[in-house]
């Protein structure tokens, strides 16, 4: 699901989804996306916003639990950062770009020509944040994110920061876009309101804030998907043990109401179904489904692991159930009678 607010009144119309009929998009695969360099880690303080403070060792170390590595800023947060999951979040980043290649402009849909300060929140691997500073070679971009990217290059327009963005933000400028990425279940309610309220502050009249987010769920139109199968089970698991963790995971389908509680206007909502796995006719669809396949394939322990191990039902699961049920789940997800997908 693709989120535009705009803080004026001026619709450009550009929210209308792409008609591919059925043509092919080829893809190098030696080539994650063009000058897709990674990235340079600055731990961000109260100091200008062009200077920079080296990473403490615990920061760069991370904390190891049940074999994965997560970041040390907030131990309530599920998501790992390690060399894993960042392959995951490489395979979305592609997805969208292949979903919107038909776009003048993949990476965002914000009717916005020449911005000048762009801010990434949850960054992660920085793709995105490194993209958009190679295309808008006059911008300044900001990725930030609770860990440090793991490669050390970058755009030298583009600044990949160690923050925790609930904290007072120490930027010296409003933005012209906002862009966030996959949040879900990374905040409680008082603390998505407090981010919106955040980012309500520091964008520039006109600027816009875009989100981007996902079904937990796995779902299936034509009844191939069996009811007592992992992937049947997998979203309302997750959507459990995001409610006793007081960081829900369906932001999916509350995140607008926020947006428009927090004063902007002028909101604009696209929905897509993206396949998981090769089942599709079309195309382009056939091949988001492939590399969804890869995406799911990369980051599915890391999703369940912290989750399932402290919030699981009826009680905490074992690492070696969660492993038991990941394996269950890669299992059904290469049953090429399954039509699934994942609602974006």
């Amino acid at each position: 699901m693709w989120q535009f607010v705009l803080t004026s009144t001026k619709d450009d119309n550009t929210d209308g989804d792409s008609a591919y009929d059925g043509e092919y998009f080829s893809y190098d695969y030696s080539r994650p996306w063009a000058n897709s360099v990674t990235l340079f880690a600055a731990c961000l303080t109260d100091k200008p916003f062009r200077e920079t403070t080296s990473l403490t060792s615990s920061i760069t170390r991370g904390r190891l639990e049940n074999g994965r590595k997560y970041q040390t800023l907030r131990e309530d947060y599920w998501g790992p950062s390690d060399g894993q999951q960042f392959e995951s979040m490489e395979m979305i980043h592609l997805m969208f770009l292949i979903h919107d290649h038909l776009e003048p402009n993949p990476l965002f849909r914000s009717p916005i020509k020449d911005p000048k300060n762009i801010l990434d929140l949850g960054t992660g691997k920085g793709d995105w944040a490194i993209d958009v500073a190679d295309k808008f070679a006059n911008a300044t971009v900001h990725g930030v994110d609770l860990f440090p990217p793991p490669s050390p290059w970058v755009p030298p327009n583009c600044y990949l920061e160690v923050e925790d963005i609930l904290q007072d933000w120490t930027w010296r400028h409003k933005f012209d876009i906002i862009h966030l990425r996959l949040l879900f279940g990374a905040f409680t309610d008082s603390e998505w309101e407090d981010l919106y309220g955040k980012c309500f502050a520091n964008i520039e009249p006109g600027g816009w804030i875009e989100q981007v987010e996902g079904d937990v769920r796995v779902l299936c139109d034509d009844d191939t998907l069996p009811a007592d199968s992992s992937m049947a089970s997998w979203g309302p698991q997750f959507l459990s043990c995001g409610e006793r963790s007081c960081r829900k995971l369906d932001t999916i389908d509350t995140f607008m109401a926020r947006i428009k509680k927090a004063g902007f206007v002028d909101v604009h909502e696209q929905e897509y179904k993206f396949p998981v796995g090769p089942w599709a006719k079309n195309k382009v669809y056939k091949e988001l489904g492939k590399i969804n396949m890869m995406h799911w394939d990369a980051g599915l322990e890391g999703w369940a692991l912290w989750l399932l191990t402290k919030y699981g039902s009826p009680t905490p699961w074992t690492k070696e159930e969660v492993q038991v049920y990941v394996a269950k789940m890669k299992l059904d997800m290469k049953d090429p009678k399954i039509h699934s997908y994942v609602r974006m």
